[in-house]
């Protein structure tokens, strides 16, 4: 029996909030760095997501359809594709027509509406659903949460939304004695099938193949092989950033040049198949439930949330900002949504962190404040002309 390779990619690109000063609240209700969201885009999309979707639709048709790949792609990255790089939708579209890639559903902000509030959470993930089929012209089956945030309770309420097939992390402290290279079911709903993150497999490619003081550099898809050799189990799972690819590991250290060999130097083996993360779950019996009583994710050495709520800062931008649910329910305006939407997403709450240990290095290197406490005056003077405009709105009502 043939071992599986299930290859998924993150796609996400926030909408980044402009230098916004105390003395624009109530002023100026326009929020968004709109240079720096078209620049950053247009930049990763030639560094980044044009030649990799090339490269891989390249793959999908030398290797006869035999490699398969996964993608989710957040709602706030379609919206600046269309609006700054229509040719990218065009690219995966392109490899969406090939069969061979699944495109996986998230909430529609890559928000953390998982920890906060059920009915936001179901909101953002029909509309991300929703966006997918439109742009696609596919119905997501499978299921990815922001920054792979899961646990029990979390992972019923996705298969209440009808999905069959969640990913998550195969974290260590969760793990044990367990292997992430197989499938796994919730322990709440047992319907609901996991795929875990290989994370040191995965990690390799991600973070590490670049660092020319790892014992493995250089890489090449042969050394690869090995390490996929050696794993244990029915599947790994090898889940990381699209940006990846020309972005955080820059074109000339090689790391196109090994995603151009890797399939074919794997199928030529004869002991490996690419699967998507449905195929997966379909043909693979979950060999044990899984306990995951508080959120874990990909993120950091602890693999659980204190990326974007290990600090007062973060705990209390993120209390203020969905303590407004309730009232944008009552309003239900399109404007106020949108931006409610915007200020959701992960990476606000992310720019706060203060770690300066293990994981310092790596919040520094997709920080665009100079500290976690700028991050945070901006993002509360945002929030502050916010929760003005929803309290005008309701006054109003």
């Amino acid at each position: 029996m043939k071992k599986n390779i299930c290859l998924y990619f993150q796609v996400h690109q926030p909408t980044r909030l402009r230098l916004y000063r105390f003395f624009d609240i109530g002023k100026d209700s326009h929020y968004y760095d709109d240079f720096a969201n078209r620049t950053i885009l247009k930049r990763i999309a030639q560094k980044c997501y044009l030649p990799m979707n090339e490269l891989l639709l390249e793959s999908i048709k030398e290797s006869k359809g035999a490699f398969k790949v996964a993608f989710s792609i957040s709602g706030s990255a379609i919206e600046q594709f269309e609006r700054y790089a229509p040719e990218v939708i065009d690219s995966f579209r392109e490899l969406a027509q090939t069969g061979c890639v699944e495109f996986l559903c998230e909430t529609y902000n890559h928000s953390l509406a998982s920890l906060a509030s059920p009915a936001e959470f179901k909101h953002q993930v029909l509309k991300h659903k929703a966006v997918i089929q439109k742009t696609f012209g596919v119905e997501p089956k499978a299921f990815r949460n922001t920054e792979l945030i899961y646990s029990d309770t979390i992972g019923a309420g996705v298969y209440e939304l009808g999905f069959k097939t969640m990913l998550t992390e195969g974290a260590r402290h969760i793990m044990g004695w367990k292997s992430p290279n197989y499938v796994y079911s919730n322990a709440i709903k047992s319907g609901l099938k996991l795929l875990l993150r290989n994370y040191t497999l995965s990690d390799d490619i991600a973070f590490r193949f670049s660092d020319r003081q790892w014992q493995s550099w250089p890489l090449t898809a042969e050394k690869y092989l090995e390490s996929l050799a050696a794993a244990d189990g029915d599947i790994v799972n090898l889940f990381m950033d699209y940006e990846t690819f020309g972005e955080h590991q820059a074109a000339d250290c090689g790391i196109f040049d090994f995603m151009r060999a890797l399939p074919r130097v794997v199928l030529a083996d004869g002991g490996y198949k690419f699967v998507t993360p449905s195929e997966a779950a379909k043909s693979l019996k979950a060999v044990d439930s899984l306990d995951v009583p508080e959120a874990i994710s990909w993120a950091d050495e602890e693999r659980d949330v204190t990326a974007w709520l290990g600090n007062e800062l973060q705990q209390d931008a993120y209390n203020k900002l969905y303590s407004l649910t309730e009232k944008l329910s009552i309003l239900n305006d399109a404007m106020l949504w949108e931006d409610f939407g915007h200020l959701q997403a992960s990476d606000h709450f992310y720019y706060m962190c203060t770690k300066f240990f293990s994981d310092g290095e790596v919040h520094k290197r997709f920080n665009p404040y100079d500290t976690p406490y700028e991050a945070f005056i901006n993002y509360m003077n945002v929030l502050s002309d916010f929760m003005i405009r929803v309290d005008d709105a309701i006054a109003e009502k």
